[in-house]
């Protein structure tokens, strides 16, 4: 197993993910021209902007958007060629967006997903599968890591999610982010996001830690 902690690419998904869900386009601005010139390509910075509006909702991932469209207008400009990266696969012909889904969704989080919140409202039980799992994690010019470390980012830096953080945190685990690579990210969020988003991410961390060890 790997001790080392997020590489170059990785850290700059956390700033980028995490200044979107915050609706900093200040610094957002910045951190998509870290990431392009840390060797992320465009169509993987549009896929971690357009997944963000699964957990920050639609205007910030349109703004996070907006923002890349023009980074990548100056850059042309200025004779920077990014490479683009790319497209994601066709989904599989021969699978249901739900049977997908929930194939994804279960090696995810490491067994069906159950709850008594899916029996009170069905209809979020199928947007889950089908459209989150179906349809966006179901790209695969993205990595399950990549996506798990773009989500973990933007929900410590969103009020109130401290249970889907801790629940995106152990599918992290899941899908094969290291303890190291986990306590990079939140150093990546205490050095360039803020000590509150840093300490937040960090506590629940080590709730998720304790449990697994358990």
């Amino acid at each position: 197993m790997k001790n080392e902690g997020l590489n170059a690419k990785e850290g700059k998904i956390v700033t980028i993910a995490a200044f979107t869900a915050k609706g900093d386009m200040d610094k957002l601005k910045a951190a998509l021209n870290e990431g392009l010139d840390a060797g992320l390509t465009v169509n993987e910075i549009k896929e971690i902007l357009v997944q963000m509006y699964a957990y920050a909702g639609f205007p910030r991932s349109l703004n996070g958007l907006g923002t890349f469209m023009g980074v990548t207008e100056e850059r042309q400009k200025k004779g920077i060629k990014d490479e683009l990266g790319r497209e994601p696969s066709p989904l599989p012909p021969n699978k249901s967006k739900l049977e997908l889904g929930t194939e994804i969704q279960t090696r995810l989080i490491g067994s069906p997903a159950s709850g008594v919140i899916y029996t009170f409202a069905p209809a979020i039980d199928a947007f889950l599968k089908e459209h989150l799992f179906g349809d966006i994690f179901g790209r695969d010019n993205l990595d399950f890591q990549s996506r798990e470390i773009a989500t973990i980012s933007a929900l410590a830096n969103m009020e109130g999610v401290n249970p889907q953080l801790q629940a995106h945190f152990n599918i992290g685990f899941n899908v094969g982010l290291t303890e190291s690579q986990m306590k990079s990210l939140v150093a990546v969020l205490d050095a360039k996001v803020g000590k509150k988003e840093a300490d937040t991410a960090s506590e629940i961390l080590g709730k998720v830690l304790n449990s697994r060890a358990g």
